[in-house]
């Protein structure tokens, strides 16, 4: 599966045209796709950085897009407040990183009932996870899924633990975090290839990345194996309104995916040998 699109909506148009685009891409290539875009990004750098259109029209966007194009989307909330409108358009919820303990935001996001993908603070340990889960749970949704996306390393710089994907795709819902379960099982487990290479804070005002070492990161990934891959993609990313240093090149998708999906089908086949 793969999550994909630009980071922010930064017009309609290039938002029907870069989910047109991509849904050709994976319709080719078999890969199931889920467009995401965000209507406000809530937590910028700098106070002069551009959020997107809001709630109201960004859903507006939003919901135009799925229709016209024949998408599921996704994209993020922040506040309790907002997540009936959202669900209204949205196929999943995502939970931004910083947000990802917030109680009553991960409890709201489960009780729509829609799929509800939470992003991995950059602060927490891949067992720690397993408490997040619970909190949407607890409303009768297991329809959860589990995003990777760096884990901070000092000052301005993120690392990815590569352990973490066995940790979390194994661990049980209990305490003893030892038994895997099933494949089915578990939470689905998803790699954030473009957020994995930020530099956060390091761009004077903004945040920074390191582009170049995005193919790396997804072909270890998928490797270790994960059941999904989320990356940014901008037809034109140095120009991109926001994460300019870290969204990957829309024209340069189809190489990279080619190689994740031999790669995925060779991972699969290791874990049936476990």
């Amino acid at each position: 599966m793969l999550i994909a699109g630009p980071c922010v909506i930064e017009s309609e148009e290039m938002a029907h045209q870069t989910a047109r685009d991509l849904k050709e891409i994976t319709d080719r290539m078999g890969v199931p796709f889920i467009y995401k875009s965000s209507y406000d990004k809530a937590n910028r750098t700098s106070i002069h950085s551009p959020r997107g259109p809001g709630l109201e029209e960004g859903l507006k966007i939003l919901e135009r897009v799925k229709l016209a194009v024949g998408v599921p989307i996704i994209s993020d909330v922040h506040t309790p407040q907002e997540v009936s409108a959202a669900a209204q358009v949205l196929d999943v919820l995502q939970v931004p990183a910083f947000l990802c303990r917030q109680t009553d935001l991960l409890i709201a996001c489960g009780k729509t009932g829609k799929p509800v993908n939470v992003k991995k603070g950059q602060f927490l340990s891949p067992k720690d996870v397993k408490s997040i889960v619970k909190k949407v749970e607890s409303t009768g949704n297991t329809d959860v899924m589990v995003t990777e996306r760096g884990t901070t390393f000092g000052y301005q710089n993120l690392v990815v633990d590569f352990r973490a994907f066995p940790i979390m795709r194994k661990s049980l819902p209990g305490d003893d975090n030892k038994t895997p379960l099933p494949q089915e099982d578990h939470p689905a487990v998803i790699f954030d290839a473009t957020h994995s290479v930020q530099l956060p804070g390091a761009g004077d005002g903004i945040t920074g990345g390191e582009r170049q070492f995005i193919p790396y990161l997804a072909r270890g990934a998928v490797s270790v194996g994960i059941d999904g891959l989320f990356m940014e993609v901008h037809p034109d990313p140095p120009a991109a309104l926001c994460d300019a240093t870290n969204q990957w090149r829309q024209s340069d998708l189809e190489s990279i995916l080619g190689e994740l999906i031999d790669l995925d089908a060779l991972a699969k086949e290791w874990e049936r040998k476990e």
